[in-house]
């Protein structure tokens, strides 16, 4: 079935292009989820509209993305997590810590899976994190890991 797609589909193609997928594929995945819309020959004619709306769209992420960069660019995330005498943290620092501790220190919405470490977040001190917003888009966030207090639970 050829279909047009409405969103980058990933193994399949970018947003604007004509695909030919399987059939079940298309109505049972691409179809429902609008991300692509069926190649009959009206929509073919309409596809430069289409790629219109489509790249405005991608213009708008794209800068919200940017801006979003620039934001955490500037941000150093503190985070508390217990430790052993030499520094050693019980378990580790994870994508998911990362996104909540920004959601609610700073009001962003990033999803965990765009979170991702060089290597495993496991002592006290600076680390770096990659965050991933747009298919061009990826900034450094610093993260800053402190002993929890005694007292906390």
């Amino acid at each position: 079935m050829k279909v047009i797609l409405m969103e980058d589909v990933r193994g399949v193609g970018e947003a604007g292009s004509v695909a030919t997928v399987a059939d079940g594929y298309a109505r049972n995945f691409l179809l429902p989820r609008k991300l692509a819309i069926e190649a009959t020959n009206g929509s073919l004619k309409n596809l430069e509209q289409h790629r219109g709306t489509i790249r405005r769209k991608q213009a708008l992420e794209t800068s919200n993305a940017s801006a979003q960069a620039e934001q955490l660019s500037q941000i150093t995330l503190r985070l508390t997590a217990k430790a052993g005498e030499a520094g050693r943290l019980f378990g580790s620092i994870t994508n998911n810590m990362v996104a909540e501790a920004l959601a609610a220190e700073h009001g962003m919405t990033i999803d965990r899976r765009a979170i991702s470490f060089p290597h495993p977040i496991k002592t006290l001190g600076p680390h770096e994190a990659l965050v991933h917003l747009h298919k061009e888009i990826e900034t450094a966030l610093r993260i800053e890991v402190e002993p929890e207090a005694e007292g906390e639970a």
